[in-house]
């Protein structure tokens, strides 16, 4: 058995200058944690392939295609592949989001 705990995952740099730890990588899949903290935000950029968001803690804003709402702990978020998106945290509190792709991507996400 593997197991890992996300704060003993080093964080790696990139190019929204978020705190971004990669929790799982094989060709099947990869799962990310996103840490952001209050004021941050990613930038768009398009997936190449479908993504899976769910919101561990916190209440942030997401952006997929022309659809923007705010999201809470608990939710679940599809993003098709190849459709903008992007993710802000507007409020004073930390929001910590896991992020699921499969398959893992084989070439790098397009920032716009």
């Amino acid at each position: 058995m593997n197991t890992r705990h996300w704060k003993n995952v080093e964080s790696r740099k990139n190019i929204h200058k978020v705190d971004v730890r990669d929790l799982y990588s094989d060709k099947t899949a990869q799962v990310v944690h996103i840490l952001l903290k209050p004021g941050e935000e990613l930038k768009p950029h398009l997936t190449p392939v479908d993504v899976a968001f769910y919101v561990l803690e916190g209440c942030g804003t997401v952006l997929i295609g022309e659809e923007k709402q705010k999201v809470e702990a608990g939710t679940l978020i599809e993003s098709p592949k190849m459709i903008a998106h992007c993710w802000f945290n507007e409020t004073d509190s930390d929001v910590r989001v896991l992020v699921i792709k499969a398959p893992r991507p084989e070439s790098k996400a397009i920032i716009l």
